[in-house]
């Protein structure tokens, strides 16, 4: 993610955050109601409201988050589920994960290692 792109989410997800906070002050509910209906931590409500992106929990939790904070204040948990996930963009899979070419020092390692493996077997053949 370059530094555009993390600037980007950070409008959307703060559109989102201020969307939650519009249709639950619409409702007429207060954050520490919805705190106390979801059993959340205030401060995982707080992030969620918040949009900014350090502060929103990791995806894996988020989901489930928003739509318990959905059922809280009526809204549908899936429409908030998609703005959510809308807002934040594609979820990147790390670095470790990834597939791809593999590196040149990766593919020295592997060839530095079998010649000194053909080099012991040479030698233990030799003897």
């Amino acid at each position: 993610m370059t530094v555009g792109d993390a600037g980007a989410n950070d409008g959307r997800l703060g559109a989102f955050g201020t969307w939650l906070v519009r249709e639950r002050e619409l409702r007429g509910l207060a954050r520490d109601q919805v705190t106390r209906t979801t059993k959340l931590a205030p401060g995982v409500v707080e992030a969620l409201e918040s949009g900014e992106e350090g502060r929103i929990p990791p995806r894996a939790y988020v989901v489930g988050y928003l739509r318990a904070y959905a059922a809280a204040v009526g809204l549908d948990a899936d429409e908030v589920v998609l703005r959510f996930q809308e807002a934040a963009g594609p979820v990147r899979a790390p670095q470790s994960a990834r597939r791809g070419k593999p590196s040149l020092r990766a593919v020295v390692l592997v060839a530095l290692a079998a010649a000194a493996a053909a080099a012991v077997v040479w030698a233990l053949v030799r003897s």
